[in-house]
């Protein structure tokens, strides 16, 4: 049986919430949050325009719809990308040479 003087839940931690997932994860890399909600806003453009695309075909209009979500994605993923090396290599060099200072 355990002494009362120790804490029976001291190891414990407790899970990460979905929430606390998401805020960390944005932090640490801010442009796939920009992505969701730019998918996010193609296809609820894409479905508000579904109603009143003329005589456009339904596929032709899937595809475009698809084809423009897929850039947005890619599109944040490339500006992520370019923000990483950035900050990895670039900064690390201007500070080195000491001519950036944080």
């Amino acid at each position: 049986m355990a002494s009362d003087s120790q804490n029976p839940l001291a190891g414990y931690e407790p899970e990460e919430t979905e929430g606390s997932k998401l805020m960390r994860k944005s932090r640490e890399s801010p442009f796939v949050p920009v992505g969701i909600a730019g998918f996010a806003a193609v296809v609820a453009y894409g479905l508000y325009k579904l109603k009143h695309r003329g005589d456009t075909k339904m596929s032709i209009h899937l595809i475009h719809m698809r084809v423009a979500a897929q850039g947005f994605i890619v599109g944040a993923m490339t500006c992520g990308l370019y923000s990483s090396i950035y900050s990895n290599y670039k900064l690390k060099s201007l500070k080195q040479l000491g001519i950036y200072n944080t």
